[in-house]
């Protein structure tokens, strides 16, 4: 418990966030740095970058919402430390994604229209499924679903992105190495914190796997959906030119939608059969969403 104290303390948050990869940043970038011109100026490549965009601020609210009702559920001030600080990250996440649709164009008063209008329904249910464990103060559940689940997805959606502008947008790839670092520690949280107390819990093992299957199947109707109409060369958002980046072994530059959809969804799903098993969990396997 010492080590856990120390490794998952404020201090330590403190030194690694605000005082380490994002000090002297602004929304998560350099303060001069901007949007490339070659996406604001095409109205298709705008609406692809907010269509992008939107899904990010609607797991990340999922995020805020399941991190802050866990912190009264959880059963050590240790525990409840950290998820205060992991609050605070996904706030942050919230408000620099928010802030990205700003820079694409979206007027503040049709914030919540384009949210509504873009949100991918079923990222939406992905996102009631665990809300309804916390909301329940499922503290068990609700840690898989979000430090394991929820955060397993987003870390491995954040790389291909990042992978992907890198070169060519600079800006939202600073950005996304930045929740990228946060949500590494949020996944360390999950495997070191839970594997403890679902062998203290062995009757929830049942109840827990049934609500990964039926988060993973939402995640992968929402990665079905995200990329059954390209009809283009695929790019990991379609807001950037993707340079030659690997990622897991596929060049995104030359890569179909299937083998995009592909590579992402294999990536996200042996991530979650290892750190399952590490804290006691067999991966169950959804059944295959049909795209819309």
């Amino acid at each position: 418990m010492a080590e856990f104290l120390a490794q998952y303390s404020i201090q330590r948050w403190m030194e690694m966030c605000p005082q380490g990869y994002l000090e002297d940043t602004v929304y998560g970038h350099e303060p001069d740095a901007t949007e490339p011109e070659f996406l604001l100026a095409d109205d298709d490549e705008r609406e692809a970058a907010i269509r992008t965009t939107v899904s990010l601020v609607v797991g990340e609210r999922c995020a805020l919402a399941a991190s802050s009702g866990l912190i009264n559920a959880a059963p050590d001030y240790p525990s409840k430390r950290f998820l205060a600080t992991q609050t605070l990250d996904e706030a942050r996440h919230v408000e620099v994604f928010t802030q990205r649709l700003f820079d694409l164009g979206v007027k503040k008063d049709d914030l919540e229209s384009t949210i509504d209008r873009y949100a991918n329904p079923n990222l939406v249910k992905f996102a009631e499924v665990l809300l309804e464990k916390v909301e329940h103060g499922d503290f068990v559940a609700g840690v898989v679903g979000q430090n394991i689940v929820l955060e397993g997805m987003a870390f491995t959606v954040f790389e291909l992105l990042e992978a992907g502008n890198r070169e060519p947008n600079p800006k939202f790839s600073q950005t996304l190495r930045g929740t990228i670092a946060d949500e590494r520690r949020h996944v360390g949280f999950g495997e070191n914190r839970i594997g403890s107390l679902i062998a203290q819990h062995p009757e929830k093992k049942a109840e827990i796997e049934r609500m990964q299957q039926e988060m993973s199947y939402y995640m992968l109707a929402t990665f079905s959906d995200s990329f059954s109409n390209a009809d283009t060369k695929p790019r990991p958002q379609s807001d950037a030119p993707v340079a030659n980046a690997d990622f897991h072994g596929t060049n995104l530059a030359t890569a179909t939608p299937e083998e995009m959809e592909a590579v992402l969804a294999n990536t996200v799903i042996g991530e979650f059969k290892t750190r399952l098993a590490r804290v006691g969990l067999e991966y169950q396997t959804p059944t295959v969403p049909v795209p819309a």
